[in-house]
């Protein structure tokens, strides 16, 4: 029997760039800006043998697909207002919370859990979270499943 497919979401600094190419030729093709898998491995400078190779096992995380549920793990400062702040966010970019979990503050820092459900009107959910980890207080966003 084969193994079972595992998963891993990582940042966008830690994926080889040929692999950062491999989404931007699947990018081209699906856009139509290029006709053939030749134009487009020629466009980003990749091999098509190194497509192919890849082609079926990276894709861009930004599935807005409605009902999708994220979950979401924060460290964060203890401030008045700043989860008020992450939930205008997620606000912002219309997307439903069903849960949320904060922990007791220890030595300045809260940890907290967030689940949103993916809705028609929500935005670029990776933009979202790329929001939120630029707000002041928010040490670490990480996403911890998505159902």
């Amino acid at each position: 029997m084969g193994e079972a497919a595992k998963y891993y979401v990582v940042r966008r600094k830690a994926v080889p760039e040929v692999l950062l190419k491999v989404v931007e030729v699947k990018r081209l093709l699906e856009s139509e800006k290029v006709s053939t898998v030749q134009e487009a491995v020629d466009a980003v400078g990749i091999s098509r043998s190194s497509f192919y190779k890849y082609k079926d096992d990276i894709f861009q995380f930004h599935d807005n697909s409605p009902g999708t549920t994220i979950t979401l793990t924060f460290d964060m400062d203890d401030e008045p207002g700043l989860l008020s702040d992450v939930l205008k966010t997620i606000a912002d970019y219309q997307a439903n919370i069903l849960t949320i979990h904060q922990s007791i503050p220890i030595n300045g820092i809260a940890s907290l859990s967030l689940s949103v459900q993916i809705l028609k009107t929500t935005g670029d959910i990776s933009k979202m979270i790329e929001q939120m980890e630029e707000q002041k207080g928010v040490r670490r966003v990480k996403i911890l499943a998505k159902e």
